[in-house]
């Protein structure tokens, strides 16, 4: 990969990683109702699934997905229910210190890393970052380099999105308030389904 490849591709992955999507989302609300420290693993198990998905897209799942168009609805179908199940986690969640609040808890790592394979923007932005910046003449170098680059560049872009979460927990003291957050956050998630779904 050349020095004007590498650069494109991190400005790419940083626009992607940074930009609103389900799992910055989750992120964000996970910060605001259970704190940084503990929604540290779902950080690390979005790259990591992410990273993990950009691997098999470019080692041969994007073409056996072109090859058997009839799992794409599959795929979509899962992603759905997934998205919805979570929403309605986050509408639910409330602040640590209220009575039965300790049954919640944030995505554990492998819960996050699973997420990233049924999550619609993941797929959009692993297929289009295989097709745009993985070189076809060595594909296992390039699925390597490629995925390398923007694990390197998604973990700080979506901490970003729990940094965010750390501040906005000190203006949701308030239990109507933190409610009222949870209720639009989940809103906002299950709003990411519409591209899914047009």
């Amino acid at each position: 990969m050349t020095l004007e490849t590498a650069l494109a591709l991190a400005l790419y992955a940083f626009v992607t990683s940074i930009s609103p999507g389900p799992s910055n989302l989750m992120l964000l609300a996970s910060v605001v109702n259970f704190g940084f420290v503990r929604t540290l693993p779902q950080v690390f198990g979005i790259m990591t699934g992410f990273t993990a998905l950009l691997l098999a897209i470019g080692l041969g799942l994007g073409a056996a997905l072109s090859a058997l168009p009839s799992l794409v609805p599959i795929l979509k179908g899962l992603g759905a229910v997934w998205l919805l199940h979570l929403a309605w986690r986050i509408a639910g969640a409330r602040a640590l210190g209220e009575a039965g609040a300790a049954d919640g808890r944030p995505l554990r790592f492998l819960e996050a890393a699973a997420f990233q394979w049924v999550n619609p923007k993941a797929w959009i932005v692993a297929l289009a970052t295989m097709s745009l910046y993985a070189d076809a003449a060595r594909p296992i170098a390039a699925a390597l380099a490629v995925a390398g680059l923007f694990a390197l560049v998604n973990l700080p872009s979506v901490s970003v999105w729990a940094l965010f979460g750390t501040a906005l927990k000190r203006l949701l003291t308030n239990p109507v308030r933190l409610r009222a957050f949870n209720i639009a956050a989940a809103v906002a998630l299950v709003a990411t389904l519409w591209p899914l779904l047009r």
